[in-house]
């Protein structure tokens, strides 16, 4: 027993202790169905090949790769980023990192989340893509190369995706201030740059990195709108932690 005075002991370390007042999110879901509305918008000229789309994309990505024929140096800077820093696989282990981290809190519930949200996003992605098939830009002095279906951009709806849900959970427990405006200024730079770089490095239409933006931004929003409903379903975080 604890002395007189003496304040009882709190819970241990390893439970992950949630916000009084977590920040509410009652638009990220139809924000997400916008986004993945407008998603949807972008596909249907891409799958039926409609030429005003294609004229401009090719307008485009023809424009970007003269200038990165031109410019080793910087092409080789874009491949850093996009095989490196803003690979699909960079964010995939950044997600198990995050998910091993909240296991060890005992977070169970959210551990599920973060996972099946990164894993069924992939699914998607994938899916889009074998079923639209689309060719990526063939030039006869690439920069660099990439395979598979070209739409939607991987890269993009990736990282859209990890970016967000991971900025979203920073939020919640407790990211604020200069924080915050640091995180968002990552998540933006890194979502809008890895799709740069796809399109300097010329493996992408411009719609395939619009489409995967979209696709990706709207997954990870409707995805933070269930995360309390599976919390809820699986037990919070401290009843888990106690099991």
């Amino acid at each position: 027993m604890p002395s007189p005075g003496t304040a009882p002991p709190g819970p241990g370390p390893s439970v992950l202790s949630r916000p009084p007042e977590p920040p509410r999110f009652g638009g990220a879901a139809r924000a997400g169905l916008v986004l993945l509305a407008l998603s949807a918008l972008v596909l249907w000229p891409v799958a039926a090949a409609w030429s005003p789309l294609i004229d401009f994309d090719r307008s485009v990505a023809e424009s970007l790769h003269r200038r990165a024929v031109t410019e080793p140096g910087l092409v080789h800077a874009n491949r850093i980023l996009t095989d490196w820093v803003w690979d699909p696989w960079t964010m995939r282990l950044l997600t198990a990192v995050v998910v091993a981290w909240l296991c060890w809190r005992r977070a169970w519930a959210v551990a599920l989340w973060l996972a099946a949200t990164v894993g069924l996003g992939t699914v998607l992605q994938q899916s889009v893509k074998a079923a639209v098939d689309r060719d990526r830009p063939v030039w006869p002095d690439p920069v660099d190369s990439a395979h598979y279906a070209s739409y939607p951009s991987g890269h993009a709806m990736t990282a859209a995706v990890v970016l967000v849900v991971l900025a979203w959970l920073l939020r919640r427990y407790g990211t604020r201030g200069r924080a915050w405006a640091v995180v968002v200024t990552v998540v933006a730079v890194s979502v809008v740059g890895v799709g740069l770089t796809r399109l300097y490095l010329g493996v992408h239409w411009p719609s395939d990195v619009l489409g995967g933006w979209l696709m990706g931004v709207g997954w990870a929003l409707l995805a933070t709108a269930a995360c309390p409903w599976i919390e809820r379903r699986l037990g919070s975080p401290e009843d888990l932690g106690r099991t």
